[in-house]
């Protein structure tokens, strides 16, 4: 018996097939590796190839006798799911209806969906619970909160048991050979800025916030893979029912406040460059977690600094101390 992690070499699917391996748990991992890389997945079983692709998912799904699938393999950049909707769809809609239909065919017990926090849009609240009303603002939100309306709905047709996970902002990283290889979240981006030599930019200092910036709940990777073992085994031990949770701290960091913390974890000062507000962005994101601790036991144990200081030692061992 295995479990599956689709998009297992990426920078979130690797942490995930590290903690179950850690956990014990055989994995097999289905990437095309068109982000992720082969060496990320360690001795768990790689199968390249898409879950477009329904004869590679049974036959995998036979040959390792599957019983749990987390469902990670995603396209993910806004701005790229505006200029082209479909490849958002049918990468992550269609994708995710043919990976049903093959767990449900095949006898798979368990369903971890990956969704996230831009499924929410634009909340005016304080704090977002899963009851928040859901208005995303983008292709990608969209095609996010699509899957998981399948995904609860082939649970209360099937027997399959289900769960989705709402992300909040990932960073951070377990190892540093794990570290974020994309530069296209605020962590990153600051370091990428300061290895150029460039200011970091800031954008828009006139939000109703303490300091005019924006807020984010982030949560660290490794969080983000423990809470996925605690969800397969919630969802495998046969008692659950379809829910949907967030995953977050339920805490908020200002853009300033990443900001600082880079500044203190590289010792690299610098004043950050303001410019306008980029369209869409909400003055404030951060989660309620309770349900989430409730029903898996789970809570957050990493704070910013350590998100922070794990994400340098992965960027310097990719790219080397700035100079």
């Amino acid at each position: 018996m295995s479990w599956l992690v689709t998009g297992g070499a990426g920078y979130i699917g690797a942490h995930v097939v590290a903690a179950l391996a850690d956990a014990g748990e055989p994995v097999v991992v289905i990437d095309d590796l068109s982000t992720g890389e082969r060496s990320r997945v360690g001795s768990a079983d790689l199968v390249e190839g898409s879950i477009l692709d329904p004869s590679l998912v049974r036959r995998t799904l036979r040959s390792h006798s599957v019983r749990g699938i987390i469902h990670i393999a995603a396209k993910k950049q806004v701005g790229e799911s505006m200029a082209d909707p479909v490849k958002y769809y049918r990468e992550n809609v269609v994708g995710t209806c043919a990976l049903l239909d093959a767990a449900v065919e095949c006898g798979v017990e368990s369903f971890v969906f990956s969704s996230s926090a831009a499924t929410y849009g634009m909340p005016d609240v304080d704090m977002v619970t899963e009851d928040t009303p859901l208005d995303p603002i983008s292709v990608y939100g969209r095609s996010k909160l699509i899957g998981e309306w399948a995904v609860r709905d082939v649970a209360a047709a099937s027997s399959l048991r289900a769960v989705s996970l709402r992300y909040f902002n990932v960073a951070g990283a377990a190892t540093p050979a794990l570290g974020d290889p994309g530069v296209f979240n605020l962590i990153p981006m600051v370091f990428e800025a300061l290895a150029a030599g460039r200011a970091p930019k800031i954008f828009g200092d006139d939000y109703p916030t303490a300091d005019g910036t924006c807020i984010r709940d982030y949560i660290h990777v490794a969080d983000i893979a423990e809470a996925h073992v605690a969800a397969l085994r919630w969802v495998s031990s046969g008692d659950s029912s379809y829910q949907v949770l967030n995953i977050g701290r339920g805490t908020g960091s200002s853009v300033r406040d990443v900001l600082a913390t880079v500044a203190s974890v590289t010792g690299v000062s610098f004043e950050p460059e303001v410019v306008a507000r980029r369209p869409g962005d909400p003055a404030r994101i951060v989660a309620r977690v309770d349900r989430i601790h409730d029903t898996l036991g789970w809570t957050a144990r990493y704070d910013l600094n350590d998100m922070v200081s794990s994400a340098w030692a992965g960027w310097v061992e990719r790219h080397g101390e700035p100079e």
